[in-house]
């Protein structure tokens, strides 16, 4: 089966400006295409994983991937999706996050001669000169078309700052001199970044008459149309620092049932003859299917031996007989006591099973909590120094599980 055949029957494009011309390029390994990535935190999360699992396919098949950091644009903040105007980051800090994203690009993409590059849009963005950009630039924008765009239309009621609106400038702006420079000729991203993407292939086509092309992969939402990747701490990081590889796979673990198939196609590199005889297994086998969905995906993030090691704990935890040493642990600060305890909703917080007091709150009240195998249902239990000691366990419903240590 041929690349682009196998992306559709996995269900990964969602849209593409020229579908005949595309699938020539890439199906003949003819593609030289980028995906951005603005260094919005430390790590990468799922979200990326998505992404750079595409790149991986691609790069596989023969077609060539530029990993483009956005030093530049993260100066300004991609507003789509948004609520509210993202944080302005130090200069140092996106240095700091860009170093971060290429050690663990590194696992997912081959860089080298004639393999993948990565390069950086601070190294252009970063010395435009203002009034040149808007002459350059400026004529080929409509501002009409601008305000219709989907990443621009919901925060208009909230506000939208002129900073921000400069965004799709930036970002059509990288595909015109990674097309210049590098000779990319496609830009692949979310869905969510359609508007931006056809801007690019606009601005190539009216400064340099060349057609370019851009396709867009599907976002990675469950069953109800929300994004998967969530964790009561947020996202669900790549780096194991932040998400352990155990997090790690009892998030994929626990996936609803209903979306367990569509993760071993979007995400993993099983062959489709073998997701399809998986898809075939009696329902009784859920779980089994669940344990192997976990066990890929978390040997993509964190390689085989800890995938394993999270697969073993899991099962140990479950059946009643885990060994706490290798159980996740958080550490409970000297911030949540008061006159010496600690209370349940401190601890519910500190564990990650819930972002906020108010839902440790209702996890507690609705039985969903056990501390030491005891069910916690009192929302003003608490604990010393002396009862949490060398540690305690904290189990959420039936999987979740975090030792709390001092």
């Amino acid at each position: 089966m041929e690349i682009f055949e196998e992306l559709q029957q996995r269900g990964l494009i969602a849209q593409v400006t020229d579908e005949a011309e595309i699938k020539d390029l890439i199906n003949k390994g003819g593609a030289k295409f980028y995906i951005g990535f603005d260094p919005t935190a430390d790590s990468l999360h799922v979200g990326h994983f998505m992404a750079l699992c595409l790149m991986k396919r691609l790069q596989l098949s023969g077609n060539r991937p530029v990993v483009l950091i956005g030093g530049g644009t993260g100066y300004i903040g991609d507003p789509t999706g948004r609520t509210d105007m993202r944080s302005m980051m130090t200069p140092e800090t996106i240095r700091h996050n860009c170093e971060c994203f290429k050690k663990q690009m590194e696992r997912f993409i081959e860089f080298g001669d004639d393999k993948a590059i990565m390069v950086n849009n601070a190294d252009w963005l970063l010395d435009l000169n203002y009034i040149e950009l808007l002459r350059e630039v400026g004529p080929h924008f409509s501002v009409n078309n601008m305000l219709r765009a989907e990443c621009y239309k919901q925060r208009m009621e909230k506000g939208l700052s002129f900073l921000e609106f400069n965004y799709m400038i930036m970002q059509a702006y990288d595909f015109y001199h990674l097309h210049t420079h590098y000779g990319v000729n496609m830009q692949f991203g979310g869905d969510d970044q359609w508007s931006n993407m056809l801007a690019g292939t606009e601005l190539i086509r009216r400064k340099t008459g060349d057609d370019c092309y851009a396709m867009t992969q599907t976002l990675l939402l469950n069953s109800e149309g929300k994004k998967m990747g969530k964790t009561a701490k947020g996202a669900l990081w790549l780096d194991p620092e932040k998400t352990s590889p155990y997090e790690f796979y009892q998030y994929w673990r626990n996936v609803d049932d209903a979306d367990v198939m569509m993760c071993f196609k979007l995400l993993t590199f099983l062959s489709l003859e073998e997701i399809d005889e998986i898809a075939h297994w009696e329902d009784s086998r859920i779980n089994e299917k669940k344990e192997l969905l976990a066990f890929e995906l978390t040997s993509l993030v964190h390689g085989k031996e800890e995938a394993a090691k999270a697969q073993d704990t899991a099962r140990a935890l479950f059946s009643g007989k885990g060994d706490e040493a290798n159980m996740p642990t958080a550490v409970l600060s000297e911030d949540s006591f008061r006159d010496g305890k600690a209370d349940i909703l401190s601890i519910v917080v500190c564990s990650g099973f819930a972002p906020t007091r108010s839902e440790a709150r209702r996890l507690v009240q609705q039985g969903g909590i056990t501390v030491n195998d005891e069910k916690i249902t009192d929302i003003a239990r608490s604990y010393t120094r002396e009862d949490i000691g060398n540690g305690i366990v904290i189990k959420k419903g039936k999987k979740g599980f975090k030792k709390i240590t001092l």
